[in-house]
């Protein structure tokens, strides 16, 4: 484990462009989705103390919703690149329909804290500390008309980055 101070990366970049897979749950029932959106920051504290933070996105529709509505603890894992054709499919397949996982090279493992997978490059362990439904009248036009005419918005989760793994 790492700590968090010696992560150097372009945020910008690791959601918009590398994506990364978000699980909620246990080793032994948990589920995971791709994301391309997402922050990472500081939060609630004067300067230097502030928390650590990642903020994630997950529509209601999602079954990974029910995962993050009950855990406190999610994971957010970025991979190489050889593993991009793995994360489409997690994005486009559910995880009712059966172990999406297993149609993948991905191997999942147990953290002290939350699910991981073997071959991760970074993975940042997250305490769920603050969630929020995106409220509609505050979200711009042209974002409804893109993302949220037939579906409700997404929710937003803050999570404390409590380890960092790679």
């Amino acid at each position: 484990m790492e700590d968090i101070a010696s992560l150097n990366v372009d945020i910008f970049r690791l959601f918009n462009q590398d994506w990364a897979l978000l699980t909620a749950g246990s080793i032994q029932d948990y589920n995971a989705m791709t994301i391309s959106w997402g922050q990472l920051g500081s939060l609630w504290g004067g300067p230097g103390k502030a928390k650590n933070i990642a903020t994630v996105f997950v529509k209601p529709l999602r079954y990974t919703f029910a995962f993050m509505e009950k855990q406190d603890i999610f994971t957010i894992c970025w991979f190489p690149k050889e593993y991009r054709k793995d994360l489409g499919l997690l994005g486009s397949k559910s995880g009712r329909d059966g172990d999406k996982i297993a149609q993948t090279a991905l191997k999942p493992k147990a953290l002290p804290q939350g699910v991981g997978y073997e071959q991760a490059s970074l993975t940042l362990v997250c305490k769920k500390i603050y969630s929020q439904p995106l409220q509609k009248a505050n979200i711009p036009s042209d974002a409804i008309a893109a993302f949220y005419t037939d579906e409700e918005p997404h929710h937003m989760y803050i999570g404390e980055v409590v380890s960092l793994l790679r």
